[in-house]
Formats: structure tokens, C-alpha cells, sequence
């Protein structure tokens, strides 16, 4: 499957989570999933609740390690926008916050939540993770929440996470790997990249 058929299937299916997330059966998403992953429920209480009901990621990057206020974040495939706003209140006023996703609905829906939210201190963009439109050594720490398992550059993601990283900078990756090999039959099906 070339890396454009890999990149529409992703999309289609996440403007389809950012438009109604109630119509999605197969990922595990909003509040419920937020909570079992060990978000805290008091700060999802402080989002706006339709960026909550569109999180569709499979960990908590920011529980990983520490960051702190100052500092400059980016938020790979920012999806709604959950990661992004904690990354925000967390960093403060003189914190950065990159939000980048590939998805327009998403990239919508994050700005809005954001805004929403009160989060000034964010630029959310859309992007491939592979081309990121920021300069070498601007971040002091990278978040990712279940989107790396979805490129199919995945060695240009990491090279560009690296790249824009700043000496002493860090990686905070949430995401899934396969064990197995995956059948050519199963790989060519619509939708299953993204499953």
C-alpha cells in the first residue's frame, strides 16, 4: 500500500471521529478510554467535553515524564486536542505549545477547543510527521499520542522529532506496535491501517 492510500484511509478516518465520535465502533475513544489511560478526571472536567469525546489516544505521554513551565512542546498529531491543552496550562505563559495534525477536521477541532479552552500560548497546524514546519532544535520535549503506528515514513517521523528537538530535548511517545506480521490481504483492506 503506497504512503498516499496509507495517508487518505488515516484521514478519512479521523475526520470522521472529529465530526461524531459517537459513530466510531472500532477505536476506543473519548472520556471512558481518557480515564482507563490514566488521565486525571478532574483536569478532563476543564476541557471542553466535544475535544474530550474525540481523544483517541492509546496512552498518556505527558504522565511519562515531567514538563514544565517555559517550555517549548510539540504535540504530534494533536488530534482534538486534549494533550495539547494539559501541554499548555502545564508550560504556562511563557511556554510553546506546536500542535500539529494531519487531519483538517481535527486541526479544526483543536484550534476550537483551544480557544475554548482559553489556551493562547498554542500554534496548531496542519502537517505530516515527516515534515514538520519547524525549525532544528526549537523544542524542548515531543508528545505523541498513538500516531507514529499510523505513518508509513516512520523513520522520517523519528528523524524529524529528532531534528527538531533541542540539545538534552525528549520524546514522549504513547503508541502501539505490532508483534506479528501482518497478512497482504488484511493490509490492503480500507480502514485497517488505521485500526
Amino acid at each position: 500500500m503506497d504512503a498516499e492510500k496509507i495517508h487518505h484511509q488515516v484521514q478519512q478516518r479521523f475526520a470522521s471521529v472529529a465530526k461524531n465520535p459517537t459513530c466510531e465502533k472500532r477505536l476506543r475513544l473519548g472520556r471512558s478510554s481518557a480515564l482507563e489511560l490514566g488521565y486525571d478526571p478532574a483536569v478532563l472536567d476543564t476541557l471542553p467535553q466535544d475535544a474530550v469525546a474525540s481523544f483517541a489516544g492509546v496512552g498518556n505521554p505527558l504522565a511519562l515524564a515531567p514538563v514544565t513551565e517555559g517550555m517549548a512542546v510539540l504535540d504530534l498529531g494533536c488530534g482534538a486536542g486534549v494533550d495539547t491543552m494539559i501541554a499548555t496550562r502545564t508550560v504556562g505563559p511563557k511556554g510553546k505549545v506546536f500542535a500539529i495534525d494531519m487531519t483538517d477536521e481535527m486541526v479544526e477541532k483543536a484550534r476550537r477547543s483551544c480557544a475554548e479552552a482559553g489556551c493562547d500560548n498554542v500554534e496548531i497546524s496542519k502537517s505530516l510527521a515527516n515534515d514538520l514546519a519547524l525549525d532544528d532544535a526549537s523544542v524542548d520535549v515531543a508528545i505523541s499520542n498513538g500516531v507514529v503506528n499510523l505513518c508509513p515514513d516512520k523513520q522520517g517521523v523519528l528523524r524529524e522529532l529528532f531534528r527538531v528537538l533541542k540539545p538534552g530535548g525528549r520524546m514522549q511517545l504513547a503508541d502501539m506496535s505490532l508483534v506479528d506480521e501482518i497478512n497482504p490481504e488484511l493490509l490492503e483492506r480500507v480502514g485497517e491501517w488505521s485500526d
